[in-house]
């Protein structure tokens, strides 16, 4: 039985660690990252990688030292360096002394042979395809059920009553999820943890400001690599709502695009309309959906020298303009600061309130005149 592991990427690691177990693999959990981690990735990564490849390269470390033979990841297309990490990740851990081997997965819907045999690789309990099939949809429906306690996390948050009651219950529902295996089981406990967060004692009333945030997926989806950002945005009284969930993502990647990619996807053209790789031209449509939409305001999460981002900085410069919704940029490496990150924040959030409450101000004017 091999030891297998794989990105952590937020909550999405319970899910993977059911399938690959039902393969017939002896799972690694990988560790949430911590500083331990990054100065892991920063001994052994390229100077200039990018925040996501030095993570996940510490990540690795981690893992092949607690046994870990085999890793399981993701690929990429387009001009983005991510579709080459797992080639760079293998050749860095062999070079300092882990014979470790990697999968890398391609969109299934481009390549389904390899997709396939990728699968049979991983399947050491040689399980029917049928009876993977079951699998998937087992973990799909964790995945799905951990990606809507989050986004209520989000709603719930900002209004709580008691700061910080969102957080404790959303990390206790988490392990109901967890823990859950049987279709039945994993329908009855989602159901019971979304039940929990919307239980939080709240104030509906209450006026918050509603923010999208948009950017690399990696930096988008793990909190540790984005500082907890949502976190202490709720904590401010702002609502988040976030351009990317794994669940969106992997539907847009194994069968074809969604409407809702395509609809972000025509959103940005008339700035940037074609790929620039990574998810710079999502970053700019989804910005265009948040401005039609009346947010407050929108948060770009990018890692440091990441060039599909620093090509959609340049261009959300003037849809904030066009669009007149405020846009705050962090690039996020190994010294970024959450003391610094909370101060630019919570200026943020006061510019905000001040736009908010002069236009409030313009339309009582209007009206009254």
């Amino acid at each position: 039985m091999p030891k297998v592991t794989f990105p952590r990427m937020g909550e999405s690691w319970r899910t993977f660690k059911m399938l690959m177990n039902d393969l017939g693999n002896e799972v690694v959990i990988p560790p949430r990252p911590n500083k331990r981690t990054l100065d892991y990735g920063v001994r052994y990564a390229p100077e200039f990688a990018c925040l996501p490849l030095k993570i996940l390269m510490g990540t690795y470390v981690e893992t092949c030292l607690e046994g870990a033979e085999l890793i399981v990841t993701s690929g990429g297309s387009g001009p983005c360096r991510a579709g080459l990490y797992g080639q760079l990740h293998k050749k860095i851990l062999n070079s300092i002394g882990f014979p470790v081997d990697i999968i890398v997965f391609e969109a299934p819907k481009s390549h389904p042979v390899d997709f396939l045999r990728k699968v049979n690789r991983l399947n050491t309990s040689r399980l029917s395809y049928r009876a993977i099939w079951e699998c998937i949809k087992r973990g799909w429906e964790k995945l799905k059920y951990l990606d809507d306690a989050e986004k209520l996390t989000h709603v719930v948050r900002p209004r709580e009553l008691e700061k910080g009651s969102t957080t404790r219950v959303y990390r206790r529902v988490l392990d109901w999820i967890d823990t859950a295996y049987t279709m039945k089981e994993i329908k009855e406990a989602g159901e019971a943890a979304l039940e929990a967060i919307r239980s939080v004692p709240q104030d509906p009333g209450r006026n918050v400001l509603k923010v999208g945030i948009v950017g690399e997926i990696y930096v988008l989806l793990e909190p540790a690599s984005n500082l907890e950002i949502e976190e202490t945005l709720g904590n401010l009284g702002v609502e988040v709502r976030r351009s990317m969930f794994l669940t969106g993502w992997t539907r847009d990647n194994t069968v074809k695009e969604t409407r809702e990619i395509l609809t972000v996807k025509d959103a940005a053209a008339p700035y940037i309309p074609l790929c620039i790789g990574g998810h710079g031209q999502e970053s700019v449509g989804h910005t265009v959906i948040f401005a039609k939409e009346g947010y407050d305001g929108v948060i770009q999460l990018a890692p440091f020298t990441c060039i599909p981002e620093i090509v959609a900085r340049t261009i959300l410069n003037r849809v904030s303009r066009v669009h007149n919704i405020p846009v705050l940029t962090f690039f996020l490496d190994e010294q970024t600061g959450k003391a610094g990150m909370s101060t630019r924040l919570e200026a943020f959030v006061d510019l905000m309130r001040r736009k908010k409450g002069h236009a409030g101000n313009l339309r009582a004017q209007t009206e009254a005149g």
